[in-house]
């Protein structure tokens, strides 16, 4: 039987929707394309329909990552004032649910330990991930007047995937909640985006 190409692209999203999900359980190295493809309800056989190597496969799937995570968001609070997008999208990211999440989130923290291990089409399609994050933040921190936007958003978003990935290797929940408190907290000092006195 023959499928149309948006049948195709419905289930290749569901495969990468699939990958993405064993990438954050399981890490980039142990994902099985037998695994995922069963998790899409698909045979082992269909994979190379849509892909063409395990590699290729891991590389898309980290770049729908971001596309399911924080661009997400980003997208979200795009319309709001400056002001209020950044400071949505550091609540958001220096959440408990952001934290505890299993099945969402930015790909950064997940894979931060595994990047350096990655094949060079895997660490490109993570680099431009954190690249798109960095841009987005440079241009609502220009619009309130930072004089060195995308330094200021490469470091926050350093911070904010520092603070995620201390806080989920926390044991005590008291002390990885004060983790993300903290950094959300100075963040915002740190922008001038606290509240007016």
């Amino acid at each position: 039987m023959r499928y149309d190409a948006e049948h195709k692209q419905k289930t290749r999203l569901r495969v990468l929707d699939e990958a993405a999900k064993a990438i954050r359980e399981e890490g980039p190295h142990r994902v099985g394309v037998a695994g995922v493809m069963a998790r899409a309800g698909l045979t082992h056989g269909g994979f190379y329909a849509h892909f063409p190597s395990k590699e290729a496969f891991v590389a898309e799937a980290i770049a729908h990552m971001f596309e399911g995570g924080p661009i997400t968001m980003l997208k979200k609070v795009q319309d709001l004032p400056p002001r209020e997008a950044l400071e949505g999208f550091i609540d958001f990211y220096l959440s408990a649910r952001h934290r505890d999440s299993r099945s969402g989130g930015c790909p950064l923290p997940y894979l931060a330990g595994d990047a350096p291990r990655l094949t060079d089409a895997s660490r490109e399609r993570y680099a431009q991930g954190a690249n798109t994050l960095i841009q987005v933040i440079a241009d609502r921190l220009r619009e309130l007047g930072r004089p060195h936007a995308e330094d200021e958003a490469s470091s926050m978003l350093s911070e904010l995937v520092g603070a995620v990935t201390l806080a989920r290797a926390e044991g005590n929940p008291d002390r990885s909640d004060a983790i993300l408190e903290r950094s959300r907290a100075h963040l915002k000092r740190r922008l001038g985006l606290e509240p007016a006195q």
